[in-house]
């Protein structure tokens, strides 16, 4: 018997093996052309969703929160997403009403999607993007008392008050260096503009780069979303920025610029003020400096972050901006301490 133990063992773990990569095929295996992913981490992503369903899906999730209805509005994005192969050029309100109906009476989501293979794959993609926008948090109210609310908890990256253009730019060449792909969203403004960190999370990077001039990067809590803001303001760029620092979404992180384009630093070789902002979405800890990075394109959700901008002020005798009203949040309380 005791010859045939090992045996036994080896037949176990054979088996241990099959069964995992049994279920690792059927979830990870590609349901059609629009599902890029590899390995055990998703490896590319085209996020198109169109503002008319961001602003849909939030006010929906919004609504509902608290009753048996409510249904996250990532959730509401994956289903529209997998029914419509992953674009939303054609989509209509009437699309969304269709889904909460159904919800509305008591039909699960689960039972609507089990039949949608690439929806597991949208819902993952869509939580890294979308995944510290929405929640629950306090936030400061005239009063000095604070306020319980749930909703979109992430910020406009320009402050209240403060004017800007934008289009959707990304994609668009660039040249300085070498000819490369624009993977960000520029908005133009006036220089010493406070710039806004739109989610919560810890500084990881901040200094000068030849291309983006002063610029900061700011990492999620969850890991999942890299922020990095651009061409912020020469002479003074950050507002107390240091590397590991944590903030809160809607702080006053530095001031819009026109630096960068230099090998030298403190040079402003931008023609027009503005902020550069883009988002890197990292499944894996290999894909952070990768060839294969994964930036998105931000124009939607830039419309939508209008709809929450962060007031700010400047307290007698400081050279700094400030948020008027503060916001906690658990996840960034547990970081500090």
């Amino acid at each position: 018997m005791k010859t045939m133990r090992p045996f036994l063992i080896f037949c176990f773990c054979s088996l241990l093996v099959s069964i995992s990569c049994v279920c690792f095929v059927t979830f990870y295996a590609p349901a059609d052309t629009a599902v890029a992913k590899e390995g055990d981490f998703i490896r590319w992503v085209d996020f198109n969703v169109s503002y008319a369903a961001l602003s849909d899906c939030l006010a929906y999730d919004v609504k509902t929160f608290g009753t048996d209805a409510h249904v996250s509005w990532i959730d509401l994005l994956a289903y529209l997403a997998a029914k419509g192969d992953g674009t939303f050029q054609s989509y209509k309100t009437s699309d969304l009403t269709r889904l909460t109906d159904e919800l509305n009476k008591g039909t699960e989501l689960s039972s609507l999607t089990k039949s949608l293979k690439s929806f597991p794959y949208y819902k993952e993609a869509y939580s890294a993007v979308l995944g510290g926008f929405v929640g629950e948090y306090e936030i400061e109210t005239d009063t000095g008392t604070t306020e319980k609310k749930y909703g979109l908890k992430a910020f406009s990256p320009v402050a209240k008050g403060y004017a800007y253009s934008d289009f959707d730019d990304f994609g668009a060449g660039r040249s300085y260096g070498f000819k490369r792909k624009h993977l960000g969203h520029d908005m133009m403004g006036s220089v010493g503009t406070p710039v806004i960190a739109v989610e919560s999370g810890y500084v990881e990077c901040h200094g000068w780069n030849q291309y983006g001039g002063w610029r900061i990067g700011i990492r999620s809590f969850d890991k999942k979303r890299y922020y990095y803001y651009a061409h912020l303001r020469k002479d003074h760029p950050y507002n107390d920025m240091y590397e590991g620092k944590a903030v809160t979404a809607g702080d006053v992180i530095g001031y819009l610029g026109m630096t960068g384009y230099s090998t030298k630093e403190n040079v402003n070789n931008i023609n027009t003020p503005h902020l550069h902002w883009g988002m890197q979405l990292i499944f894996d800890e290999s894909q952070k400096d990768a060839v294969s990075e994964i930036w998105i394109d931000l124009y939607a959700i830039t419309k939508l972050l209008a709809k929450n901008r962060s007031a700010v002020y400047r307290p007698e005798g400081s050279n700094e901006w400030e948020r008027r009203y503060q916001m906690f949040e658990p996840v960034t309380d547990a970081f500090s301490h």
